[in-house]
């Protein structure tokens, strides 16, 4: 009945058939192997939201499952497998791919009972990836001392742990017995900062035979080449550019803006010449250059006055009332709550402060350094406010997701990695941030949103 049918499918295939883009995509997405790999291992619901992998994190996977599957011996014959680093550019969802090469290491039936232990080097990450996996619906155990860190990689469990950098290195030190399985498996965020010196010494002693993964949102250095390679080499890149063009985060603007100052110099110099007057020249020069430094004229009273107005006017005359939201980002803690004073006096932007407990040593010069009565008074005001440290951060965070205001939150070092906040848009940026930190900061403001084409990086330190 249907052979005419037949007929003219089979004339089809004698004819020299043309693909086109649209046939590629459809057989690369669309196969039934590929389809139902993506159907079973690569969809995960991500507190209530369905995500499918996206393919620089399908790739990775793949490629790092089939290096793990090969064991090979090491210079002492011993079986171990290779790890390496991923290179994947802030806001492509590596906390996402962490979760999806734990469940294929997990799922690989040629690797028996796995340990996957995930360690990350600051508290907030670590709680952001723990929960990350507990969303996703998988067991996660939370190490939170080196002492639960050993029982946990002691133990037959096959549960997921993650723990912080430092809790693992205490717990390095306390395991006297090497563990030598080769099913052990280590994925490191931002962790190859952390692999250099005795600290790396250690943990291979420890785990002689562990594969280390290490994953990495900005490009590797020049003395982290070198560390890739004891990692295993590069596993995949996924880079800035690439992510761009794609869609995943937006592009960057920069401007550099000089607030205007007009220096007095007559009584400057009178008084530098009354405070002095018991130095010989050598310590004067001396004195002087010490305090003619960018930190100490960027945290002067005065200098942060005039910032505090072009800060509040450039955000009311750009994206007040929009919902899109900023990011001040000061040198400590002090010029932080002078910033917020001063926004607050001239009243055309709302703001708040996010800073640690004044314990920690976070923008102090010295580490015997007191922190100012000011800042010990505000925070005494945030802990009557809000009851505790953790339950400020939350609530502050909170309110700047999910609230009209603050418009801007001022930050000196927190927030500056793993926070994802798609509204925000601008980065004011009023202190000094190098190399890994300063392009993990500008990366708070590249999250897809929509209305938001650019981020944008201002620029007062220069």
């Amino acid at each position: 009945r249907f052979s005419y049918v037949k007929r003219y499918f089979e004339d089809l295939e004698k004819e020299e058939v043309q693909f086109t883009a649209q046939d590629a995509f459809l057989f690369n997405l669309c196969r039934p192997e590929r389809l139902l790999d993506l159907i079973y291992n690569f969809i995960l619901f991500d507190g209530g939201t369905k995500k499918v992998t996206r393919y620089q994190q399908y790739f990775a996977v793949k490629k790092t499952l089939a290096r793990l599957k090969v064991l090979v011996k090491d210079a002492k014959g011993r079986d171990r497998r290779e790890g390496g680093v991923i290179w994947h550019t802030q806001g492509s969802g590596k906390s996402l791919t962490m979760v999806m090469m734990a469940q294929a290491i997990a799922m690989e039936k040629s690797i028996l009972n796995p340990k996957i232990i995930l360690v990350t080097d600051r508290t907030d990450l670590d709680r952001q990836i723990t929960s990350t996996f507990r969303k996703c619906g998988m067991a996660v155990n939370n190490a939170s001392t080196g002492t639960q860190l050993v029982h946990l990689l002691e133990s037959p469990s096959d549960a997921v742990v993650t723990t912080i950098i430092n809790k693992f290195t205490a717990a390095v030190k306390k395991i006297q017995k090497p563990l030598e399985n080769p099913n052990i498996f280590v994925l490191i965020d931002e962790g190859h900062r952390t692999q250099h010196g005795t600290f790396n010494i250690e943990m291979q002693k420890t785990l002689p035979n562990a594969c280390f993964i290490a994953m990495t949102g900005t490009p590797l250095f020049k003395k982290e080449k070198s560390t890739a390679a004891k990692f295993g080499g590069m596993i995949d890149a996924y880079t800035v550019d690439e992510a761009v063009k794609d869609g995943a985060v937006v592009p960057l603007l920069y401007e550099g803006r000089l607030p205007y100052l007009k220096v007095n110099s007559g009584p400057l110099d009178r008084f530098f010449d009354m405070v002095s007057e018991p130095f010989n020249d050598r310590e004067k020069a001396d004195f002087k250059r010490k305090f003619s430094r960018a930190d100490q004229i960027n945290s002067a009273e005065q200098r942060i006055y005039v910032t505090c107005w072009d800060i509040s006017r450039h955000f009311r005359d750009n994206w007040q009332g929009t919902g899109f939201k900023g990011m001040l980002v000061c040198d400590k803690k002090l010029s932080a709550i002078k910033y917020k004073e001063i926004l607050d006096e001239i009243g055309l932007v709302s703001s708040e402060v996010l800073i640690s407990p004044i314990d920690d040593r976070e923008g102090e010069d010295n580490a015997y350094e007191q922190s100012s009565d000011k800042v010990q008074r505000f925070w005494k005001k945030m802990m009557q406010e809000h009851g505790s440290a953790k339950k400020y951060e939350s609530q502050v965070i909170s309110r700047f997701q999910n609230l009209p205001d603050p418009e801007i939150i001022i930050v000196v070092d927190k927030l500056l990695t793993g926070f994802d906040e798609p509204k925000n848009t601008v980065l004011y940026l009023t202190r000094n941030l190098k190399d890994h930190k300063l392009l993990q900061a500008i990366a708070r403001v590249n999250r897809v949103e929509e209305g938001k084409d650019f981020g944008f990086v201002i620029d007062y330190y220069g």
